[in-house]
């Protein structure tokens, strides 16, 4: 018996200097460094990750001491905050794909879930304001109990007002699971969560990762036109606005010409122009005759 404990003791041992001599070498194999926390996370909805990622990523899923003794070791810049995110039931994912693109794969695998008591809300959880399912009865003072302001609109329970339930980061009570699900309000989302990303030094948390694309655009392209004008507003010259200055100079340059009677080359037939017009108006005001 005495032996064969000895033998699991040592297999165990040996079992975990492999798991950290593995995160080891995929920490210097590989440039980015994923921080998962699979807790909660179902098998099916797991071996689909794998599916999705097979080939862009390689998972390390193991207990947490060894994930951070495996980083610790890893001696990085930065070292100490990336293990501050090794929380739950962590995951390691090492990678040299874009960090952005990677987060937008994960995301859109993801699907929506019913929360479960103890679970921890994934954002702020609001109940919207409106009309519920409900028939008037013990719901209202169930609403109150959460904290949501109640009444009877139409022969049915209405929310008098958006209220948030519970914040981001807080665990989420039987009651209000319970409520959530009758309200048919899915707030959790199944899938791999990705807590962080770790590349040379830089720690990207999932809310500097999660990019609204459409948004990003419209900002890029508001500040690109912001810095436009203020480069021709300050006479800044790049290749992008040159040929527009050059277009400002020369019609402003042609306009104090024409306004100072300078006869230049390119302004004379212009001033010609200005000159029989402004005669022709004095010519008709005084009644006189011009001969062409």
């Amino acid at each position: 018996m005495k032996k064969a404990a000895n033998s699991k003791t040592s297999k165990a041992a040996a079992h975990k200097k492999k798991v950290v001599k593995q995160i080891q070498e995929l920490g210097k194999k590989y440039p980015i460094i994923g921080v998962l926390n699979m807790e909660s996370l179902p098998a099916s909805s797991l071996l689909l990750m794998k599916k999705q990622l097979r080939g862009k990523v390689e998972l390390v899923m193991t207990r947490k001491t060894l994930v951070k003794l495996g980083l610790k070791n890893l001696k990085l810049e930065n070292g100490e905050k990336l293990l501050e995110n090794v929380k739950g039931m962590p995951a390691l994912m090492f990678t040299k794909e874009n960090p952005f693109a990677l987060y937008k794969i994960i995301k859109k695998s993801k699907t929506p879930a019913a929360a479960k008591a103890g679970q921890i809300a994934p954002r702020d959880l609001i109940i919207p304001k409106g009309p519920t399912p409900f028939t008037p009865g013990p719901v209202i003072s169930e609403f109150a109990a959460l904290g949501i302001k109640a009444g009877v609109e139409g022969g049915k329970v209405a929310v008098k007002e958006d209220t948030t339930v519970v914040k981001e980061g807080e665990p989420i009570n039987a009651k209000l699971a319970s409520m959530l699900a009758r309200l048919s309000i899915e707030p959790m989302e199944i899938g791999l969560d990705l807590v962080c990303v770790f590349e040379k030094g830089v720690i990207y948390p999932r809310s500097v990762l999660d990019v609204d694309e459409k948004q990003f655009m419209a900002d890029l392209m508001r500040a690109a036109s912001e810095a436009f004008n203020l480069s021709i507003e300050a006479g800044i010259t790049n290749k992008d606005n040159i040929e527009f200055l050059l277009g400002k100079a020369f019609r402003e340059a042609k306009q104090v010409g024409l306004d100072g009677g300078v006869l230049a080359p390119e302004l004379v037939e212009e001033i010609l122009a200005k000159a029989y017009r402004e005669a022709s108006s004095v010519a008709s005001e005084g009644n006189i005759q011009i001969n062409n």
